[in-house]
């Protein structure tokens, strides 16, 4: 009987001693760093310039005058997308390196204004399809490893790698498997940087919720927050077909207005989706329902987390579009969740075109709880 419970007690501590080693080691100061961002998109990922990755597109799409806006508005980092496939297709050519010089000078740009970056591995969906392949897995891991060899000698307080933007990966245990792979290359290469993982498909707060923590406590676990797409994305032309038929939706959701839009809607299946929009009730105290889904899947779990994705496409009143802004991001911060808006500059943009210079959107930056300059 004896034996049996120093058995029992054993087992207990073993078991214990595996959770607590996994608990946060993140300090405190890195996510310190990570409270208000914004995303620097169409630079090194998603670019629309027809002329593609050039010398000239880096030098003149995001410029030291644009990172110091960035800063004067109270923003304390960025996420900056970085599409891998031009790297390697440039490695390939003996040409990596020329193409490294440009992100070199992007990341001092950055940290020379005295802010943070998320390294966000942005590529196209090709790219990602392709990592259901276990040697592309392998390729990429070692694309990893020579990406995070390179900036491990940079600020680690200030340098995050992130694992991959929404995965598109449908089966999550896969994708579970495919980011333990990854992160150990990063791990290799730069032993002491923190890391960034998000959950499989579209990075979605659910997909973080389905998500295991790795076997690494120096990781800060992400996500992106566009619900509902139905008002974020009113107007797209990618994603859902039927989006580009919706304008002026409110917020919050009111069933009189939905009724109106639903009515320009042609398909069915699609008003019913827009009449419901108007009858969930989405307004501030929904939008909490849902990130107080991950702060506690965070607290359960004894890790940080950072939505790094949030935005309204500006299809939108900018009312509405601010109004929802304002309210996700209380949230996030009632929860003590950092954040990264999406984006500077686009089309879902904190700063506009006014005579042909760039400017923050007043409007965006105080709904963003920033002030203006």
């Amino acid at each position: 009987m004896r034996r049996g419970i120093i058995h029992v007690i054993a087992l207990f501590v073993a078991f214990a001693s595996l959770v607590w080693a996994q608990s946060s080691t993140v300090p405190a100061s890195r996510l310190a760093h990570l409270q208000h961002g914004v995303n620097l998109s169409a630079w090194f990922a998603q670019v629309y310039d027809p002329k593609g990755y050039t010398k000239e597109h880096f030098e003149s799409w995001t410029t030291s005058a644009d990172i110091a806006l960035i800063k004067s508005a109270g923003f304390d980092h960025v996420r900056l997308s970085v599409n891998p496939q031009p790297i390697l297709d440039a490695s390939h050519h003996g040409e990596s390196e020329q193409y490294f010089g440009y992100l070199d000078s992007a990341i001092k740009m950055i940290l020379d204004a005295g802010l943070a970056v998320e390294l966000d591995i942005h590529p196209d969906s090709d790219f990602k399809e392709r990592l259901n392949q276990n040697d592309f897995v392998e390729r990429f891991a070692d694309f990893w490893r020579t990406v995070a060899k390179r900036y491990s000698s940079y600020d680690r307080e200030r340098v995050f790698f992130e694992i991959l933007n929404e995965p598109e990966m449908h089966d999550p245990y896969r994708w579970y498997g495919v980011e333990t792979k990854l992160a150990a290359a990063i791990r290799q290469a730069a032993p002491a940087n923190t890391i960034l993982a998000p959950g499989a498909s579209w990075d979605n707060d659910d997909d973080l919720l389905f998500l295991e923590p790795l076997r690494d406590p120096n990781v800060i676990y992400v996500f992106h927050f566009y619900e509902p797409h139905i008002f974020t994305h009113q107007g797209a032309t990618w994603g859902a077909f039927y989006w580009h038929w919706l304008k002026d939706l409110h917020y919050p959701s009111d069933p009189k207005n939905t009724a109106e839009v639903a009515a320009i809607v042609p398909d069915a299946v699609h008003r019913l989706d827009v009449i419901r929009y108007g009858r969930d009730h989405w307004d501030a105290s929904r939008i909490e329902s849902e990130i107080n889904q991950v702060a506690d899947w965070a607290k359960q779990n004894s890790v940080p987390v950072v939505c790094n994705e949030f935005g309204v496409f500006r299809h939108a009143q900018p009312s509405d579009r601010n109004a929802w802004i304002r309210d996700t991001r209380a949230s996030l911060e009632h929860h003590g969740i950092g954040w990264a808006m999406w984006d500077y500059s686009d089309s879902f943009g904190v700063a506009i075109k006014k005579d042909g210079k760039t400017v923050l959107d007043e409007e965006t930056v105080k709904a963003l709880g920033l002030m203006a300059h």
